[in-house]
């Protein structure tokens, strides 16, 4: 038996152009029908039953991730689509089972639907899920020794430390800069990093950055008190943690 699916986006062509992919490259999928809006997903949801949602985020009005909320009591499997990556954290925050970029790849939506066979044959391994992100999530690199565990479109992503150059503060995220040029934005504070990294591997230069002192290449004062990293990055030093961070370096 196929697993029944509901689309919910406002773009009738987006729906339509989804429902032509699961057709095409998902056959455990069954489209039982589609949605144009938060309200007239939660009457297709009562009235089709289905097991999983592919759901836009961006809509007008209530958009996907309020609809989520309003049917929490509901063991419904959630993809999210949307054209915009900036939601990818916070989908994942609402255990969305997985998070599609539009236009949809054929791959990754055969990835997706994966996930969702499972979950509709075994609703506790959402909850397992859910639980397992959420304890990770808690003291990023605590109980992983060595590791930071960053939500990725698969769930988690853990990053070795040495793979990463620095820790960088966006408002209450923080975002990772790695070796090999990427970036991964953890919902976590900075300040959490600060108290769960390793100490002597580990330093906040400055209240918007934390750098890896392995990888540490240089220090400029004629650039305006600069830590020089092994990638050129130029990370600023504040006046208050020059001090600890030049005696700190001396002792290399």
């Amino acid at each position: 038996m196929r697993t029944r699916i509901l689309i919910v986006d406002d773009e009738p062509d987006a729906r339509q152009n989804l429902q032509l992919l699961v057709e095409e490259h998902c056959p455990d999928l069954e489209v039982v029908g589609q949605a144009g809006s938060a309200a007239e997903a939660r009457k297709k949801i009562a009235e089709l039953n289905p097991q999983a949602l592919f759901l836009d985020i961006k809509m007008p009005g209530e958009d996907g991730f309020s609809l989520l909320r309003s049917i929490q009591d509901q063991e419904l499997a959630v993809v999210f689509t949307t054209a915009y990556d900036e939601f990818a954290l916070r989908a994942f925050k609402e255990n969305a089972l997985d998070y599609l970029e539009k236009p949809i790849d054929a791959e990754e939506l055969q990835r997706a639907a994966g996930k969702i066979v499972r979950m509709a044959a075994d609703p506790t391994d959402g909850a397992r899920r859910a639980e397992a992100i959420e304890s990770l999530l808690q003291e990023p690199g605590s109980a992983l020794s060595g590791r930071i565990a960053v939500p990725g479109r698969d769930g988690l992503v853990l990053y070795k430390y040495e793979d990463i150059l620095y820790l960088e503060a966006n408002d209450s995220y923080t975002t990772l800069h790695t070796c090999d040029g990427k970036r991964a934005l953890s919902s976590k504070h900075i300040r959490v990093f600060e108290n769960s990294l390793a100490k002597d591997r580990f330093f906040r230069v400055h209240k918007s950055f934390i750098i890896n002192l392995e990888h540490l290449k240089s220090f400029s004062r004629s650039e305006g008190n600069m830590a020089i990293l092994d990638n050129g990055a130029m990370v600023p030093v504040s006046r208050r943690k020059l001090p600890e961070f030049l005696a700190l370096i001396q002792t290399f």
